[in-house]
């Protein structure tokens, strides 16, 4: 049970640490044609090559990776809106919980909206089903 905790906590400071739980940071990042800082490339940078030995590591001990290889229209909109979403509020869900955790006002509006398309994609996909 701790190590769970002792796992969210790292990467809950390394969002910190890192500038990621900063929405003005992440929106300098994403403002290629404005004043640009590049300096989060270094992060994402290192979340891939974390995440190369993480994958590698769990093939080799045989354990279940994802499989997925379609591009359909529920992949690339919900890319759209997870962009569009980013875009807008300088938040994805782990640092806007950061964030929250932190006391920015922006995360609780941030993480509301999200529950909300949350919820809204579950009723209209069980009412497809129908």
């Amino acid at each position: 049970m701790m190590i769970p905790f002792i796992v969210g906590l790292i990467f809950g400071l390394g969002l910190i640490v890192s500038g990621m739980a900063n929405p003005a940071k992440v929106l300098g990042f994403l403002d290629l044609a404005g004043n640009w800082d590049p300096s989060l490339m270094f992060v994402m940078g290192g979340a891939i090559g974390v995440a190369f030995f993480a994958f590698r590591w769990a093939k080799s001990r045989h354990i279940p990776l994802p499989t997925g290889t379609n591009i359909d229209r529920r992949l690339i909109f919900g890319s759209l809106a997870f962009g569009a979403g980013w875009g807008i509020a300088g938040f994805c869900p782990g640092p806007a919980l950061v964030a929250l955790g932190m006391g920015l006002p922006k995360a609780l509006v941030f993480i509301a909206a999200m529950l909300a398309g949350m919820g809204i994609y579950e009723l209209v996909n069980r009412a497809q089903k129908r």
